[in-house]
């Protein structure tokens, strides 16, 4: 499915033509276009993430009248279904069929290390807003110059949870997350703060991902811990809160920020409410360009937006920004490469610069589920209220790049478990 932007009138063109035959000169240059292949799940168990993905990457485009930087956009969508081998077929195609300049999209941690590849083979950039594999971006990031991770590492927020739950006293811990990269990679950036800042992990728990059902899962948990954190995604979440409050369980939850993003928290109820998640945005940030973001998003969508939108969004701006640097014009994908690395932006979700690896350094927030009117609107509604904020988070924490490397990716069974029972 093509989009095309900014198409002048027939009537329009015709008199140009001839203002410019009149004037005895020839017709201005054609327009500039940039392709962008937009790889995204819209059917499948990521429909709903997919679909804010689209939205956010739309909004912006309307914003600019379909251009950047005088330059014609045109986005052609591919449905991956969030299939990495589907991913692969369709971003080839977009490639060498659509001729696109960008590649743009993937959404669960299992595409991107899929795409990646392939973007690289073919000499394209890569725009990742979603895709959070953490050694992408890491300790293989080397193999893949032109990947460009606008969004964030699944790893990146987690840290920030880890230090933020041993300030607030929290000592034991069970860990229920989504069994792929993701969810082991976000569990294991918890855990390895958690516990060096003096918490324990006693049990590890993998739902598989999709999953529905957590009958089986909630009856592992224990319940002389302190919280639960969680790692959910797609159209997990909704059904886990639901479950995890039937089953009377009394351990607060905490979780990565897709546990309770606002694309969920409309089919959410009071199960929801002091649910703590971490990630680097909010809808309900109080700053003058978030609150018109959210204004014009739900004005023109009819929702509010989570993260899956102002990701896109945002990774839009900055392809935006860099293009202005280059004239409106395709530089060549190393001289775009290069253009993103140089490009810092004032974002919805903050101030946002890459590091030497194309990760962002970014603002983390620690937010709480509460029921509240927001921005003038007249019901009160699910919002993820900020009640901390994490300056300048470096996709190493505290560690440093060079001692953080050292150490193998987070995986399923690293960090290891050390206090399990």
């Amino acid at each position: 499915m093509k989009m095309h932007w900014m198409r002048f009138g027939p009537a329009v063109c015709a008199a140009a033509l001839l203002a410019a035959a009149l004037a005895g000169g020839s017709p201005a240059a054609a327009q500039e276009e940039l392709r962008i292949g937009f790889a995204v799940p819209l059917t499948g168990v990521w429909t709903g993430p997919g679909a804010d993905m689209k939205h956010g990457l739309e909004l912006y485009l309307d914003e600019q009248h379909g251009q950047f930087a005088g330059a014609k956009v045109t986005v052609i969508y591919e449905d991956t279904q969030a299939v990495p081998a589907t991913a692969v077929i369709k971003a080839q195609k977009l490639i060498e069929q659509d001729k696109v300049q960008i590649i743009m999209g993937g959404a669960p941690a299992t595409e991107g290390y899929a795409l990646a590849p392939l973007t690289n083979r073919f000499g394209v950039p890569y725009i990742a807003p979603v895709v959070s594999g953490d050694d992408l971006t890491q300790r293989e990031k080397a193999k893949y110059p032109l990947f460009v991770r606008t969004g964030w590492t699944s790893s990146q927020t987690t840290h920030v949870l880890g230090q933020w739950a041993c300030e607030q006293g929290i000592k034991r811990v069970s860990i229920v997350a989504a069994d792929y990269a993701f969810g082991h990679e976000s569990a294991g950036g918890f855990q390895q703060v958690f516990e060096d800042c003096g918490g324990k992990v006693v049990q590890k728990i993998w739902p598989p991902l999709g999953n529905q059902d957590f009958g089986p899962f909630l009856a592992q948990i224990k319940h002389d811990v302190d919280a639960v954190f969680t790692v959910l995604v797609a159209n997990m979440p909704a059904q886990f809160a639901k479950q995890y409050k039937a089953a009377g369980l009394t351990p607060r939850l905490i979780g990565q920020g897709t546990s309770a993003d606002e694309f969920v928290l409309p089919s959410m109820g009071d199960e929801a409410l002091g649910y703590v998640t971490v990630l680097q945005y909010s809808a309900a940030l109080e700053t003058p360009k978030n609150e018109a973001f959210v204004k014009k998003f739900r004005a023109k969508f009819g929702k509010v937006p989570g993260y899956y939108a102002e990701t896109n969004y945002t990774s839009a701006q900055w392809i935006d920004e860099a293009m202005k640097k280059a004239g409106g014009k395709w530089p060549g994908s190393k001289e775009f490469v290069r253009l993103m690395a140089e490009t810092r932006l004032d974002s919805v979700r903050g101030p946002l610069r890459f590091d030497d690896m194309m990760n962002p350094i970014q603002n983390v927030y620690i937010r709480k589920v509460e029921r509240k009117r927001m921005f003038g609107y007249p019901d009160a509604e699910l919002w993820n209220t900020v009640i901390k904020t994490v300056p300048a988070v470096s996709q190493f924490w505290t560690y440093g790049k060079e001692k953080f490397l050292q150490q193998q990716v987070y995986n399923r069974d690293f960090p290891p478990c050390r206090f399990c029972e």
